[in-house]
């Protein structure tokens, strides 16, 4: 146990520092991202993977490009500051180089293209409106006007809508497969353009949405779809890895 602060007479400790983080919810979240970081490194070391002098020299000068640490002495400064030595920051360095050369070989452009070519259907888009109420009676008086009136739709959300987009007319936006709960985006993405669907109610029924198809999108392997694929490819690399690894929490 680490003394960390200390006001008056009282000492915040690590062990202070640790339930704080828990009580927030903060820990379980930073304790993910360093077993990650940790699985990636272990990962890359297996696979043979080389940092060179030159890579660490490299990556030392962009670290003092960004922190303005362009004298010798402002580097001293900055250890000194966060209680760290050249070691410190050389094994620093050197981890998240492992790190990074590792998700770039799981990110390569062919692994990217069989992901998406085996998996397509999962990256369609849809572009929605919805409209939500607090009784299955009101919802229902809605879509009998909808039917009558399908243009009205943005009307009726300004009028009635209870969502945060009632004054956007109801408009969502473009949705992925997985946003939307599994009852409702199986009905939803296998709507024509222009459909009217639902009333859907939540699980405890305290409202009812209903739904207008505005466009589909069919999957394409676009920056922002490769960018998905990239970060779906490190997500299920890494539950691989940690099946691999005996993890214990304390």
């Amino acid at each position: 146990m680490t003394d960390l602060v200390k006001i008056d007479d009282e000492v915040i400790t690590t062990r202070d520092f640790v339930k704080l983080l828990r009580f927030t919810g903060a820990f379980d979240g930073l304790m993910e991202d360093i077993i990650k970081d940790k699985l990636t490194v272990h990962a890359a070391k297996k696979a043979g993977i080389t940092i060179t002098t030159e890579d660490l020299q490299e990556r030392a000068d962009q670290l003092r490009r960004v922190k303005g640490l362009h004298r010798a002495v402002d580097m001293n400064r900055y250890l000194d500051a966060n209680k760290m030595t050249l070691d410190d920051l050389e094994q620093y360095l050197t981890e998240m180089l492992f790190h990074e050369k590792m998700l770039e070989q799981i990110g390569k452009d062919e692994a990217v293209d069989e992901y998406f070519n085996l998996n397509a259907p999962k990256f369609d888009s849809i572009d929605i409106s919805h409209i939500v109420v607090d009784s299955e009676g009101k919802a229902r008086e809605i879509m009998a006007l909808l039917e009558d009136d399908p243009e009205s739709f943005e009307e009726l959300a300004r009028e009635h809508s209870l969502a945060d987009t009632r004054e956007e007319g109801g408009y969502v936006g473009r949705v992925l497969r997985g946003a939307l709960r599994s009852d409702v985006e199986a009905k939803v993405f296998n709507a024509a353009e222009g459909e009217l669907l639902g009333p859907f109610p939540s699980a405890d029924e305290s409202y009812f949405e209903i739904f207008t198809v505005n466009a589909k999108r069919p999957a394409v392997l676009n920056e922002d779809t490769v960018a998905e694929v990239r970060r779906l490819l490190q997500d299920e690399w890494i539950a691989a890895r940690a099946r691999e690894h005996n993890i214990e929490i304390f």
